[in-house]
């Protein structure tokens, strides 16, 4: 039995993740209004930090969903919608 996730909790594995993957970002100025190309994050990057968020809560999102996601905030809620 998984526990229940908030949105904030979701947020702040996206943010763990895009430390992981940008070395030279401070988690502390990662705001969930912003793109992760803000913080210098490549195509690649954001596959992995996406990918490594989406192992870590147990969902899978179907890449066509996620082409329309803009910044941290709206990816949260489209992981919200899979817990």
């Amino acid at each position: 039995m998984s526990e229940e996730r908030t949105k904030e909790d979701v947020i702040e594995i996206i943010k763990a993740n895009l430390k992981e993957n940008l070395h030279d970002v401070d988690i502390e100025e990662i705001t969930p209004e912003s793109s992760m190309r803000d913080y210098g994050a490549n195509s690649l990057d954001i596959i992995e930090v996406v990918s490594a968020t989406m192992r870590q809560l147990e969902i899978r999102v179907p890449r066509s969903e996620l082409s329309q996601v803009e910044n941290i905030d709206q990816l949260a809620d489209k992981f919200m919608e899979y817990l």
